[in-house]
């Protein structure tokens, strides 16, 4: 019995320990979490690269609601208002349905006089009978068994974004292939400008000097809690959570201290305009000195000295109405 009792403590001890190891491992900005937005396709998950093979997760954290505007349990009564009740409605009410509605209705009036199940239907008394009572039934449960099948294939919509995208999952984009210390502008000065389905932006060698610049500098006004320099870097809504961030650490009486940041590779993922305003989603592998550290004392409390890496897809976006200026719009974890 001591054991039971001690359970719920030794659940809630573990739960706390397990929350210090994520926040020690994910103190960098964003706080292993995906958030912020990517326009239309802040549901949709990046296309693959070389530097981030594997399929990413969607965004979990961020103000753009997904748009339904087909769904199909939401049509559903509808659709069923529409068409003949009961099993047998999709049917359409023709011969088969004629048919199979009337050799059931004949078995269940068997059933209910005691005589038994076919006993019903004297004309198809004997083996020829019960031959053709078993053809039927195997038809109407396999035209009903197609019914269900179409409906979960329409259910289930057309192609992802990625096949739509033209199939480039291969990550050929800005960067791929370069190796370690290769920038994202060195990259893609040394490769052509149209780069297929995903880039629909024509992209250049200045883009991307800019992408590595945010990266460095959000990096690090983030270590130094430097709000007024992230807000004029970062959508208001990706301001907010790094202020909210912040703020939980000066709650728990830490700070989350960053240095040396350092991309290592990186390429595009996808690039798309959205009327007025153009994104761009990239893939980059980087290292930094992540820490957490006591906000009174300056002991280290997570992280360590030496440099960690890290593989992040960071979605940029700017628009004509604000001088096509690139600010960090997401940060989708690796």
């Amino acid at each position: 019995m001591r054991y039971v009792a001690r359970f719920p403590m030794i659940v809630a001890a573990l739960a706390m320990m397990a929350t210090l190891v994520i926040t020690s491992v994910d103190a960098r900005p964003g706080g292993g979490n995906s958030s912020g937005s990517r326009g239309a396709r802040t549901q949709s998950a990046p296309a693959p690269t070389s530097t981030a093979p594997t399929p990413q997760s969607t965004i979990n954290r961020s103000v753009t609601q997904p748009q339904r505007p087909a769904q199909p349990g939401a049509q559903a009564p509808a659709a069923a208002q529409q068409r003949p009740g009961g099993l047998f409605g999709g049917l359409g009410g023709g011969l088969l349905g004629g048919l199979a509605a009337g050799f059931i209705g004949a078995g269940l009036f068997g059933l209910l006089s005691g005589s038994g199940l076919f006993s019903g239907l004297g004309s198809l008394s004997g083996f020829l009978g019960l031959l053709l009572q078993v053809g039927l039934i195997f038809i109407v449960v396999k035209l009903v068994m197609g019914m269900l099948r179409n409906r979960r294939m329409a259910a289930a919509g057309g192609p992802d974004m990625r096949s739509a995208l033209g199939g480039n999952a291969g990550g050929q984009g800005h960067g791929s292939g370069q190796g370690y210390g290769a920038g994202l502008g060195a990259a893609a000065a040394a490769r052509p400008q149209a780069m297929g389905p995903s880039d629909q932006l024509g992209l250049t060698k200045e883009d991307f000097d800019n992408f590595e610049r945010l990266l460095t500098e959000i990096q690090l006004a983030y270590g130094r809690e430097d709000v007024g320099a992230l807000r004029p870097r970062t959508t208001p809504e990706m301001s907010a959570y790094f202020e909210q961030d912040i703020g939980n650490n000066e709650q728990k009486g830490v700070r989350n201290t960053i240095a040396d940041v350092k991309l290592l590779q990186g390429d595009l993922s996808e690039a798309w305009r959205e009327g007025t305003v153009e994104y761009a989603t990239v893939a980059m592998r980087f290292s930094l000195v992540d820490q957490m550290v006591d906000r009174r004392s300056g002991h280290l409390v997570g992280g360590q000295a030496a440099p960690t890496e890290a593989t992040e897809l960071w979605t940029f976006r700017r628009d004509q109405q604000d001088g096509m200026r690139w600010v960090l719009s997401a940060i989708q974890q690796g």
